[in-house]
């Protein structure tokens, strides 16, 4: 009995065990399901989010694609492209470049947006300052004679305006004084006579007045001699205007000409500084515009006037043109000869766009900008420019407002798309390990040469036949095929070689397969070339073992 029932509660238990275990084992089963389930929706999810990569292409806008992670022999790393970017990248490439965010850091690129502005210009030239020519006089006798006595015998002195300067004998000049003396003694003794004899003494005291008068004989000393009748040794020569005894050669004793300058007096009271302006600038110098004068004897003060000539001649040696400013000279503190330096200030004519000076890059027969896209990308546009201040220039056309230009590194950007050409020869993409390996490059490379168009700096591929080579020039004579990219038909041209090693493979006879850039306008560069016999040699091996699987 008691046996019994121990083997009864002995199957009930283990009945109990058996269900338990099976509902523990279909609970983890039901757990492990759910939790499967969220790890595909999470990778569903990650993969939608994700998306495909297609191949990494040059980072120098170069048609170079790889389907593995690759340095350029820049060291530039290549960059990936994904479904979705390939078409826009494709498009933008040839006449953009490409810099990873690490190099833009490097060379220190910095772009600023196109602004209105209107070009206010200060024009700057080197002058001296130089006597008003119409205040100087020139003492200068018209007749022979002699030094007899100097008033004023030092260069530099102050003069009054009628101070005496010398004192001359000429035996003529007395001789011409006894004549009007005679004269007008005659004409007082014939005033009872007939009128022909007096009308002739009459004129015979106005011909010799008139000697006097044309020999620069001072009315004062004309009357002196009228009233006594006496004719007087010497004549003294005053000063004609105020001013500072300039030039001096008179000396006490001496013999002078007729027409011999003797002094030159010069008022300082205004004078001119012509200032040399550069022909650049000439077309906004104007006549009556103001001017503002610097002199480094008196560094804290501005002297101010205006422009009063534009002299016609250009200097050949210097392109300059001279132009005249007067100004008040109080003080006389402006000498003649000093150097100064002239600045105008030119108001522009309105709201321009205009771009930073630094930001264009002149060639000499073109100008251009770098037109920042997005972070690491470059497109380079050529401009007209228009009137140019001191820090901006404007730019008729090529550039609209608010478009980012580079301002620094510009010239290292430059310098970098400039080198496509010659980096095309050194860089190409490795042949793959194995034929998978193989068909991807191939279509990644179409996808690269069928999106790119024919620009200058894109690659494009013919087959032709070596005619002549030419070592020392770099240069090669191809006979070529049609050339759909350019739609060009099949000729023979002449071609530049990127570097001397791609000649090995360029020789006289020989069928190539190559590829070319234009380097510059009409300047078309071989970068890669490879023996065609070499290549349908590896064609048909690989045909080959394709067919074999």
């Amino acid at each position: 009995m008691k046996s019994g029932a121990a083997i009864a509660v002995g199957a009930i238990a283990l009945a109990a065990a058996v269900g338990g275990g099976y509902w523990l084992g279909q609970s983890g089963k039901a757990a492990h399901g759910q939790t499967a389930a969220v790890q595909s929706t999470a990778a569903a999810d990650s993969a939608k989010q994700q998306p495909k990569l297609l191949y990494y292409r040059n980072p120098m806008g170069l048609p170079d694609t790889s389907p593995t992670p690759k340095k350029d022999p820049m060291g530039m790393d290549y960059i990936a492209v994904f479904e979705g970017e390939a078409a826009n990248d494709a498009a933008g490439s040839p006449n953009q470049v490409n810099i990873s965010t690490q190099k833009v850091q490097k060379l220190g690129v910095r772009s600023e947006a196109a602004q209105l502005r209107s070009l206010d210009k200060t024009v700057r030239a080197s002058g001296r300052v130089e006597p008003d020519e119409r205040r100087i006089a020139m003492i200068a006798p018209k007749f022979e004679g002699y030094v007899e006595r100097l008033h004023v015998n030092v260069t530099g002195q102050s003069v009054a305006k009628g101070q005496p300067l010398f004192e001359v004998y000429s035996p003529e000049l007395v001789s011409v004084q006894r004549e009007y003396a005679i004269a007008v003694q005659g004409a007082a003794s014939l005033k009872g006579a007939d009128s022909p004899a007096q009308l002739g003494m009459g004129r015979l005291v106005e011909s010799s007045l008139q000697r006097l008068k044309n020999w620069d004989i001072s009315e004062e000393q004309i009357k002196a001699l009228m009233a006594s009748g006496e004719t007087r040794r010497t004549i003294t020569f005053r000063s004609p205007v105020a001013g500072i005894v300039t030039e001096k050669k008179a000396v006490q004793g001496m013999r002078f000409m007729p027409g011999e300058a003797l002094y030159q007096v010069s008022d300082l009271s205004a004078v001119w500084v012509v200032a040399d302006v550069f022909e650049q600038d000439l077309g906004l110098i104007k006549t009556g515009a103001k001017a503002q004068v610097r002199i480094n004897a008196y560094p804290d003060k501005l002297f101010e006037g205006k422009v009063t000539y534009v002299y016609p001649m250009l200097k050949a040696e210097t392109r300059t043109v001279a132009v005249r400013v007067e100004l008040a000279n109080p003080g006389l503190l402006l000498k003649p000869g000093m150097f100064a330096q002239m600045e105008m200030q030119v108001a522009g004519k309105g709201l321009v766009v205009t771009v930073p000076v630094s930001a264009v890059i002149d060639s000499g027969t073109r100008q251009i900008v770098l037109i920042q896209l997005k972070e690491g990308r470059f497109e380079p546009r050529e401009v007209k420019l228009g009137a140019r201040s001191d820090t901006h220039v404007e730019v008729l056309s090529g550039v609209k407002q608010g478009e980012q230009v580079v301002v620094a590194a510009n010239f290292l950007i430059d310098a970098e798309s400039n080198l496509k050409a010659a980096v095309g020869g050194f860089g190409s993409v490795p042949a793959p390990a194995t034929p998978a390996a193989a068909s991807a490059s191939a279509s990644s490379s179409s996808v690269s040469s069928s999106t790119a168009p024919a620009a200058r700096g894109a690659g494009h591929q013919a087959e032709g036949t070596v005619e002549d080579v030419d070592a020392k020039a770099g240069t090669v004579s191809l006979t070529h095929g049609p050339i759909a990219s350019l739609k060009w038909p099949a000729m023979t041209m002449e071609f530049k070689v990127a570097n001397n090693a791609l000649l090995k493979a360029l020789k006289p006879g020989a069928k190539v397969r190559f590829q070319f850039v234009e380097r510059g306008p009409g300047e078309w560069v071989i970068t890669q070339a490879k023996p065609w016999a070499n290549i349908k040699a590896a064609s048909s091996v690989a045909d080959s073992a394709h067919t074999g699987h």
